[in-house]
């Protein structure tokens, strides 16, 4: 030792200094992007709920009166009843159907690492592409390929665009064929957690398949299906160019979510204001069903007894 004095508080604090600021430049570019498309919009749509504006000239407050039009708008209850119904459909659907195919193509099949390919690929498709692809396969007329087979069964050509009555069952269907394998993706994730030992004691001990998925797989999957009901009540909500490329929200608003009906007053009406409002409605909506997903799932998705 030279004698010298040595200045290791100095060195120290200085270290921890950058310590703690290296996290926060790590998720500076998320948070800027966060902040200015996601933050200051929201906050700006909901002061705009509040105004009379209409794009140009000043906008006055005027209260919750953009708000108290809402009731009074038929289209805008249509686009809720729609919203609501194509929800409750399509969400459980789609846990259902992409649990389904998780359970089948987690099993020791020749061939299985293609047909999850298969499955999974519709999903990288563009959402637009899939609507034209949709809107050709359920052309009402002999071109379109779901009309011509049903033809060669002997049915009629069927307007599934064109009807009230089968508009939004087809873009449930066109839905359900985009989304399937990003949700059996998150099934088979969550299928390859469990520890195989778990199931292999249980089939010792003599329980049933049955018993072991409601036992043992289910309950263990917790996680996995609170996400999936979590994202299919975001891309429900969200919905936006599947709708808008098949039907525009269409015939006579049978298909018209409050996504599309939001576009349509603010772009085509040019209703600024009210548009705000319908859009701090449908973020209100959203957030009432994750909550109440995550207060059916227990409020802890990743909770698990399995000895019940």
């Amino acid at each position: 030792m030279d004698g010298k004095p040595r200045n290791f508080t100095v060195a120290g604090r200085g270290r921890g200094t950058q310590g703690r600021l290296a996290p926060w430049l790590f998720l500076a570019p998320y948070l800027l992007i966060f902040l200015a498309f996601f933050l200051l919009p929201a906050v700006w749509s909901a002061l705009l709920s509040v105004t009379d504006w209409k794009i140009v000239g000043t906008p006055h407050f005027v209260g919750l009166r953009n708000y108290a039009r809402l009731l009074s708008d038929p289209l805008f209850l249509t686009s809720v009843k729609n919203t609501v119904v194509y929800t409750a459909i399509i969400v459980p659907l789609m846990a259902v159907v992409g649990l389904a195919l998780a359970l089948l193509l987690n099993q020791p099949l020749r061939g299985r690492v293609l047909t999850r390919t298969a499955v999974f690929a519709s999903y990288v498709v563009m959402v637009s592409v899939v609507g034209i692809i949709w809107r050709w396969a359920l052309d009402p007329t002999g071109a379109g390929i779901v009309n011509y087979y049903l033809g060669k069964l002997g049915v009629a050509p069927q307007p599934w665009l064109a009807a009230p009555e089968t508009a939004m069952l087809s873009i449930i269907i066109a839905t359900m064929w985009w989304t399937a394998g990003y949700n059996m993706v998150m099934y088979l994730a969550g299928l390859q957690d469990i520890p195989l030992s778990l199931r292999e004691a249980a089939r010792i001990d003599g329980a049933s398949a049955w018993m072991r998925f409601r036992r043992i797989t289910l309950p263990l999957l917790k996680p996995s299906i609170f996400l999936c009901f979590v994202i299919g009540i975001i891309n429900s909500f969200t919905s936006f160019d599947l709708v808008y490329v098949m039907t525009q929200g269409g015939p006579a608003h049978a298909t018209d979510l409050l996504i599309t009906y939001t576009y349509t007053v603010a772009f085509k009406l040019s209703k600024l204001d009210y548009a705000a409002a319908l859009t701090v409605v449908n973020f209100l909506f959203f957030l009432f069903l994750a909550l109440l997903a995550n207060r059916l799932s227990g409020g802890e998705a990743g909770a698990v007894d399995v000895g019940k």
